[in-house]
């Protein structure tokens, strides 16, 4: 289970002025937390951050943060990027506990050209995020599904996802995650996953539900 270690330092002051500061010394501010934890304010390096979440796990590979020599282990929990430069601005880090399952959003992949497609119909991926339940170092870096022998009418369910050992995917077991569908079914599939309670429809990234101790962190 591998992590990359960033170093960090402690951070006191908050708001725009002192985030300003900390960036014109190649830093961006951060904030540690967790369950037991008082929100911690950190500074990091967002070259260092870039290369610790550009595996092919991105945000869901383990990082190990270095806090006054003490090494502890997080993942990252929220991430503010610039809408232009697309540089990192401010990252959220929750403490995690290797022993504890927890969740997380997977990229789903449609690999394959359906006969469905072939015959005039429409591929839907439903979920181009899964939100899976698994320990933290478990989750794969995406969930890929052949489609390719799906018909007109097929679709691929929950229940029917090549998850890895020790991987759930916290969706009811008969929930359409792929369809193939003529265009008017498709408005039906699309609506039905977009209701209340179905996490990660139509394409959307919702994050992981972040603690309570996150409403407690300190200002950016």
């Amino acid at each position: 289970m591998e992590a990359h270690t960033l170093t960090t330092e402690l951070r006191d002051q908050v708001g725009k002025g002192a985030a300003r500061q900390l960036r014109i010394r190649g830093l961006m501010p951060a904030v540690y937390y967790g369950p037991g934890l008082t929100p911690q304010g950190l500074s990091v390096s967002p070259k260092e951050l870039t290369a610790a979440l550009s595996t092919e796990l991105g945000r869901n590979a383990l990082v190990k943060l270095n806090i006054s020599g003490k090494e502890e282990l997080v993942m990252v929990q929220d991430l503010q990027i610039h809408p232009v430069t697309r540089k990192p601005l401010h990252v959220d880090f929750y403490k995690i506990d290797t022993e504890k399952v927890i969740s997380r959003d997977v990229p789903l992949i449609a690999e394959g050209k359906a006969k469905g497609v072939v015959a005039g119909g429409e591929l839907v991926v439903i979920y181009r995020l899964l939100p899976l339940r698994a320990k933290p170092g478990h989750f794969p870096a995406k969930v890929v599904v052949d489609v390719a022998a799906l018909e007109i009418g097929d679709s691929i369910k929950a229940k029917d996802l090549p998850l890895p050992a020790g991987v759930v995917v916290a969706l009811p077991a008969e929930r359409n995650v792929v369809s193939c569908v003529t265009m008017r079914k498709r408005a039906e599939e699309e609506e039905a996953a977009a209701t209340p309670g179905a996490p990660g429809a139509a394409g959307a990234a919702p994050a992981a539900a972040a603690p309570a101790a996150a409403a407690a962190k300190p200002s950016k």
